[in-house]
């Protein structure tokens, strides 16, 4: 009676130990999936550039003389008409000491011209002596006067109606003659520049389809590639593709635009959203969910347009991915789909 008796506590714990053996759940991960299909994508290249005036439709206002810039009195953007003040010049001190010599050399050489003639009316020097100084004189004159003239005309006026399409230069910078100062677009002609990879420009043919939307959004238009320049620009290591703009469609001289280019003819083959893509040490991959559990696929990507891609290898028509929450998934594990947030909003709702 006493060993039975001794014997109970044990068997109670043991009762007890027996009930807390049960296994926990297995994790399950809260996913959400799409179905790859088959079909046929466009390779689509995005390239960013800006608006410029036409080929043809420009004018250049250039420095006459060296010379300081003083104001840009019309920025970029500025619509002019003929006789708009566009760029205020000033003599730089080298334009004016050359000024100044050639007033001195022409006063010089009139004064001897005017003494060779004195002298030959005396007798003491013929034609010769006479016409050589005349031709000095002359020449002297006419330095003088473009000197003059040039010094002069460093006030920069519009000749022609249009829109400033660059101003080249700053205010305090010291330009040498000739040097381009502003261009002025004169016609109604653009064209969208466009900044793009050279490998990617030389995959890239005249007559491409070119998708052509303004930064600032509201204005798309479908436009073909006029051309593509091959060489590299240095400093921003890019080729250039441009495309003809029509005139009155909205976009402005020196807008930014975001172009989108289609080219090839399709690749065909399985094609998954690009967010099911994961990667591995450089491999990618998909977890392809098969019942309720998710199974870990290297795939062979392919053609890559907006939010889709191509998969060569690795899947098949109809297979279930994971697009959402798959960070969170190991090969092997169990999956299922819905909203955590509701799940939780409807356990409260139960009390839980």
């Amino acid at each position: 009676m006493t060993r039975h008796l001794a014997l109970m506590p044990l068997f109670l714990l043991g009762a007890c130990s027996g009930s807390d053996s049960g296994k926990a759940p297995d994790p399950v991960a809260l996913v959400q999936m799409a179905t790859a299909t088959s079909g046929a994508l466009t390779q689509e290249t995005t390239i960013y550039g800006a608006i410029e005036a036409g080929n043809g439709t420009e004018r250049t206002l250039s420095a006459p003389a060296e010379a300081m810039v003083v104001s840009i009195n019309a920025p970029a953007g500025t619509p002019v008409s003929s006789g708009t003040l566009v760029v205020q010049l000033a003599p730089s001190p080298q334009s004016a000491l050359d000024r100044a010599k050639a007033q001195s050399d022409a006063v010089a050489a009139d004064n001897a011209y005017a003494r060779e003639l004195r002298l030959k009316q005396d007798g003491l020097v013929g034609n010769a002596e006479v016409e050589a100084a005349h031709a000095t004189a002359q020449a002297a004159d006419a330095t003088r006067a473009s000197l003059v003239r040039r010094v002069g005309d460093l006030t920069l006026y519009a000749h022609v109606s249009g829109v400033v399409d660059a101003v080249l230069v700053k205010p305090g910078d010291l330009v040498s003659a000739g040097t381009p100062i502003v261009r002025i677009a004169t016609g109604g002609a653009m064209r969208a520049r466009f900044g793009i990879d050279p490998g990617a420009a030389r995959r890239i043919g005249n007559g491409a389809s070119l998708r052509l939307e303004s930064m600032a959004g509201g204005i798309v238009l479908n436009l073909p590639v006029t051309s593509v320049h091959h060489v590299v620009d240095p400093t921003t290591r890019l080729a250039a593709l441009f495309a003809d703009v029509p005139a009155g469609s909205g976009f402005a001289l020196g807008e930014p635009v975001k172009g989108t280019l289609f080219s090839g003819h399709g690749q065909i083959g399985i094609t998954i959203p690009y967010a099911a893509v994961q990667d591995d040490g450089g491999v990618p991959f998909v977890y392809v969910v098969s019942g309720d559990v998710a199974h870990k696929k290297e795939v062979t990507l392919g053609t890559l347009s907006g939010d889709n891609v191509i998969v060569q290898s690795g899947l098949k028509e109809g297979d279930k991915v994971i697009t959402v929450g798959g960070t969170a998934v190991e090969d092997g594990m169990k999956v299922r789909t819905g909203a955590l947030k509701d799940d939780a909003n409807s356990g409260k709702d139960k009390g839980e």
